[in-house]
C-alpha cells in the first residue's frame, strides 16, 4: 500500500479517461453504431458501458460509427483506435515490468531519496525520515540484500530495491540523479563512498551539499576534510553524531547540576569514546578536572587523536590506563589515581562488546554508588534498560542517539 500511495498519476490514467470521455460524449451526441442501431435510444449507463469496452475488445462487437455530427463521429473513431492501442501498451509494459520491475519504476521517478547501504544506519535513518515525509520516493542501492531487510524496505518504507555498484557508471546513469532531492552513501566501503560521490557530482553538479556521505573511519575522514569533494558533500561519522548527542542530552546537564570540577573516565577508546573526549574538550573543557581513558590500546589510539589534533594539549588533566576493562588490575590501576568517592564521577562504558559494558557497569556502580555509570548498547535494548533502571545504570544506544539528532536539513524537502 505505502508503494501504491506513493506513485503518482501516471499518464496512462489520464489517456484513458480522455479516450472514455470521447466515446462516451460521441455516443451521447448522437453518434449511432452500424452493430447497434438502437444505440441512440439507450440510456446514458449504456452508452458508458459501451465505452469502456472500447479498452477490451476495441469496436469489433459494436460496429463502426455511423450518423450523428461530423465531430461527435471523429471523437468516436479516436476512441476506437485510441482505447485498444493504450491497452495493448499498457499490457506490454506490464510484461517488461515483470522482466525488469527496478528500471521501468525507475523512468517515472523524480524528487526522490537514494540511499546506498542496506544496514542499520539506512534503517534508522528510514524509521526518523517517514515521520517527516511519509510519502517520499526511496530507492535503495545494495551489492546484496539480505532477505529479511529486503522486505522490510519494500514494505514498511514503500522503497524501491536496486542490486549494484554506486561507483558503476551504468547503474548511476539509471538512477535518475539530475532528478533527485538527495542522496546518502551509507554503505560499508569508505573509499567506495568517496568513488561514488565524486562520480555523482560530475554527472549531477545539482547535488552539491546533498549528498550526505557516512565514513565509518575518523583517521580518514580527517584527513580528506580539506578536500574540494569534503566541501561539497555532508561527511559524517556516527559515533561523531552519537557522541554530541550524547553530551547535549546528558553530561551538559549533570556537568551543571555538580558544583566542583568532575572527573570522567571513558572506558572503551575507540570511536565513540574518542568522540566523546573531543566533546568533552569542545564543549565542556571548563567544568571537568580530569579524565581517565581505558582501553586495551590505549596508547596507540590517543596518540592518533593527537596527531589529527583532535584534543588540545591545555584544558583538563588527562591520563591513560592500557589495558582490558574487565581486568580488576586496570581499575585498581587506575582508582590509585582517580578517586571516584568524590562527589559524583562520571564512568562510560563504551567499548563495542556489549555484555562487558553491562557487567562491568553494575560492578562500578555496586561498588561505587555516588558514580554516574553509563553502559553502552549498539540497538536500543530493553534488558539493558530494564536492569540499569533496576540498578542505577544508565544506557547509552547508539542508535537511539543517532535517529534523536539525525539533523533537520536531512529529512525535509
Amino acid at each position: 500500500l505505502n508503494a501504491l500511495y506513493r506513485q503518482p498519476l501516471g499518464w496512462r490514467w489520464l489517456a484513458a479517461g480522455a479516450l472514455f470521455l470521447s466515446a462516451f460524449i460521441g455516443l451521447m451526441a448522437g453518434t449511432g453504431l452500424s452493430e447497434r442501431p438502437d444505440v441512440e435510444n439507450a440510456s446514458w449507463l449504456t452508452k458508458a458501458y459501451y465505452s469502456m469496452g472500447l479498452f477490451v475488445v476495441g469496436g469489433l462487437d459494436l460496429g463502426t460509427p455511423t450518423g450523428g455530427p461530423w465531430w461527435a463521429r471523429t471523437l468516436l473513431w479516436i476512441a476506437y483506435f485510441g482505447a485498444p492501442l493504450l491497452t495493448a501498451s499498457a499490457v506490454l509494459e506490464a510484461v517488461l515490468r515483470m522482466l525488469r520491475p527496478g528500471r521501468w519504476q525507475l523512468r517515472n521517478m523524480g524528487n526522490h531519496t537514494i540511499i546506498f547501504g542496506a544496514g542499520r544506519l539506512t534503517i534508522s535513518y528510514l524509521r526518523v525520515l517517514m515521520k517527516f515525509s511519509p510519502t517520499e520516493r526511496i530507492v535503495v542501492v545494495n551489492r546484496e540484500f539480505d532477505p529479511v531487510t529486503e522486505q522490510e524496505l519494500k514494505q514498511k518504507f514503500g522503497a524501491l530495491t536496486i542490486v549494484g555498484d554506486l561507483t558503476h557508471d551504468y547503474l548511476l546513469s539509471m538512477l535518475r540523479l539530475k532528478k533527485a532531492k538527495r542522496v546518502l552513501l551509507l554503505g560499508d566501503n569508505d573509499f567506495q563512498a568517496f568513488e561514488a560521490a565524486s562520480r555523482i557530482l560530475t554527472i549531477a553538479p545539482r547535488l552539491k551539499n546533498r549528498i550526505i556521505l557516512h565514513c565509518h573511519n575518523l583517521r580518514f575522514m580527517r584527513s580528506l576534510a580539506d578536500t574540494e569533494l569534503a566541501e561539497q558533500c555532508q561527511i559524517f561519522n556516527v559515533y561523531n553524531l552519537a557522541a554530541r548527542g550524547f553530551m547535549h542530552d546528558n553530561l551538559l546537564t549533570h556537568f551543571a547540576d555538580t558544583t566542583p570540577k568532575d572527573v570522567v573516565v571513558i572506558a572503551g577508546f575507540g570511536r565513540f569514546g574518542q568522540s566523546v573526549l573531543e566533546e568533552l574538550q569542545a564543549h565542556a573543557s571548563d567544568e571537568v578536572l580530569q579524565v581517565a581513558v581505558v582501553d586495551i590500546d590505549a596508547d596507540r589510539r590517543v596518540l592518533v587523536v593527537a596527531e589529527q589534533e583532535q584534543v588540545a594539549a591545555d584544558g583538563f588533566e588527562r591520563t591513560v590506563f592500557q589495558g582490558d576493562i574487565s581486568h580488576p588490575e586496570v581499575w585498581r590501576r587506575l582508582t590509585d589515581t582517580v578517586d571516584l568517592t568524590d562527589d559524583r564521577p562520571t564512568v562510560i562504558l563504551g567499548t563495542g562488546r556489549e555484555q562487558e559494558n553491562l557487567r562491568t557497569a553494575l560492578w562500578i556502580k555496586q561498588k561505587y554508588p555516588n558514580a554516574q555509570v553509563f553502559a553502552r548498547t549498539n540497538d536500543i535494548s530493553q534488558f539493558v534498560q530494564d536492569v540499569g533502571q533496576e540498578h542505577g545504570v544508565k544506557n547509552i544506544s547508539i542508535t537511539q542517539l543517532v535517529e534523536d539528532h539525525l539533523p533537520h536539513s536531512w529529512l525535509q524537502n
